[in-house]
């Protein structure tokens, strides 16, 4: 029912590894000094590999191209099958051929995570884990909690002391058992200590520089490219990923990889990073075995907030013939959030109003044009952190029922269309 091998190899030089626990990536990059993730291979399929299978639920419509055995029940809460958005106004005013946004705030917990979370779970649950552990900053805890709680396994999340307040409330409301520390490294060592004394399941990474988080769970983002095709009718010019440690990244690509390699499409997308601080440009300009590290420090887009790229966020870069876009700070990302929302109807988190700087960063690069079909990738909603997008709002007046003290607070313009003189200051 699953084309998996029960083998994995590594992004960066291919060496095999077996699946028992492939949490600190590939050995033989590890001897070289280099941190590179390990994932899933598969044998070869047909096309009706990537077509649906409507009895299973979920992101495990595609099971057939998912590490996960025949006779393995599937956590899903559902997840998967968002809507593309078309957004023809916003796209012709960057100068794209078509613009959408992959809505992937419909989510159960909101956020891409919940790809993940389905197969990162359902793997732990059918290796017998009791316990799943990870470091996040909040859409990744949230996630890995809800399935946890679904799949009725003890969820540990060590968190920063800046977490928004929304992302603690969630996860501790899935019942994790939620610890902030001071750094992220400090995350990373008590969770690597942890998995090695008593046994717990990662669902995140440990190791510094960063490798990228479960195998398992980054197969879950493969289904978005399947979706895409579905609702495509093809595979689009170029997607715009959000990123960070790149998990979601080289789960896409490698979603496309899997529609060529089966035959379903001749070609793949370019695929687009895009973190605040630079980290996939620099990388990308980079020849050197350890990947750089850039000047990093608080960001509104949290989630990617990176100081350094990583090698299966590369390595999916190249594969696809992608490209990099970044540095953007604060105020662009704020007010690129708020043009996304006044101009699409979609309030999505600071990270993913990050791909519309990057659309518009190629665009003037002359590497994307009116011919091009570009996809960005919501990751997760504004709701998340109101608090960063509310220092931006006006305070809202309060009025008497009166028409001429509204009038006062209104501008009326020629065509006698009410303007708010509260409304932030964004650029068309």
């Amino acid at each position: 029912m699953s084309d998996y091998t029960g083998r994995l190899a590594c992004v960066r030089c291919g060496t095999q590894v077996d699946a028992v626990a492939p949490w600190t990536g590939c050995p033989a990059c590890a001897r070289d000094g280099v941190h590179a993730n390990v994932l899933p291979t598969y044998g070869a399929g047909t096309t009706d590999a990537a077509a649906p299978d409507p009895t299973q639920p979920g992101i495990f419509r595609y099971r057939q191209r998912l590490p996960l055995a025949a006779d393995v029940t599937p956590v899903s809460l559902a997840e998967g099958n968002t809507p593309l958005v078309p957004t023809p106004d916003l796209g012709a005013s960057l100068g794209v051929g078509a613009l959408w946004f992959k809505d992937e705030t419909r989510n159960p917990t909101w956020s891409y995570k919940d790809r993940l979370a389905a197969m990162a779970i359902t793997d732990a649950r059918a290796r017998g884990a009791k316990t799943v552990a990870l470091a996040t900053t909040g859409n990744h805890g949230a996630a890995t909690a809800a399935y946890a709680a679904a799949a009725g396994l003890r969820c540990v999340v060590l968190t920063l002391e800046s977490v928004p307040l929304t992302m603690k409330v969630l996860m501790q409301s899935y019942g994790a058992e939620v610890v902030a520390l001071r750094t992220g490294p400090e995350r990373w060592q008590l969770l690597r200590q942890a998995v090695d004394a008593w046994g717990w399941v990662p669902v995140s990474g440990f190791l510094d520089p960063p490798l990228g988080s479960n195998p398992f769970g980054i197969d879950g983002y493969k289904t978005i490219a399947f979706e895409l095709h579905e609702q495509l009718g093809d595979v689009p010019d170029a997607v715009v990923v959000p990123s960070a440690y790149a998990d979601g990244l080289a789960g896409v690509q490698r979603g496309f990889a899997d529609l060529a390699e089966l035959g379903v499409t001749s070609r793949q997308p370019r695929l687009i990073a895009v973190d605040p601080f630079g980290a996939y440009a620099a990388a990308m300009d980079a020849e050197t075995r350890v990947l750089p590290r850039v000047a990093a420090g608080a960001s509104v887009s949290f989630s990617i907030a990176t100081p350094t790229a990583t090698h299966q966020g590369v390595a999916a870069l190249r594969a696809s013939d992608g490209a990099a876009a970044g540095p953007f700070d604060d105020q662009a990302t704020i007010d690129a959030q708020l043009r996304i929302a006044r101009r699409t109807g979609l309030y999505l988190e600071a990270s993913s109003a990050t791909t519309l700087l990057a659309v518009e960063q190629l665009v003037a690069r002359g590497e994307l044009d009116g011919d091009s079909r570009v996809v960005c990738l919501a990751t997760s909603t504004g709701l998340k952190d109101i608090a960063t997008t509310a220092q931006r709002l006006p305070d809202v007046p309060v009025i008497d029922p009166d028409l001429d003290q509204l009038a006062r607070y209104l501008e009326v313009s020629e065509d006698r269309t009410p303007v708010s003189r509260f409304s932030a200051e964004v650029a068309p």
